[in-house]
């Protein structure tokens, strides 16, 4: 189970890298979406999820990790979702006034036209 989150976790933040370098505003934020699910995926596997232990204590248990799985990281996660959330909602609106102020969706604001050719004499009659 290990091999599996680790090798999520590089696919998600080699995908997330690769369109964060891109020059557009929706790849940017879909970048960093990706990247906040690698994190989240992280911070999960940094509790060693176990497989049908509560998180809770219960009565007739002893409280020791072999009975019950951590469950900080899992509050973490959870706390990590509602902000990157958040954290999207503001990219996006950004974006788009960005998109609205310069008429391109280039995330410096100026995109390299590439110069259209005249038109042939038989094109113009």
């Amino acid at each position: 189970m290990e091999i599996a989150i680790a090798s999520a976790i590089g696919i998600l933040v080699a995908a997330a890298v690769y369109l964060m370098l891109r020059s557009r505003s929706f790849d940017l934020i879909l970048g960093l979406t990706l990247l906040t699910y690698a994190t989240n995926l992280l911070i999960f596997s940094g509790g060693r999820p176990v497989v049908g232990k509560p998180p809770v204590l219960r009565e007739g248990l002893p409280a020791t990790l072999a009975n019950y799985t951590d469950p900080l990281p899992q509050a973490l996660v959870l706390t990590a979702i509602v902000i990157a959330f958040a954290m999207t909602a503001v990219t996006i609106v950004l974006a788009m006034r960005s998109r609205a102020d310069n008429d391109t969706d280039h995330v410096d604001g100026r995109e390299e036209r590439v110069p259209t050719p005249p038109l042939a004499k038989k094109d113009r009659t």
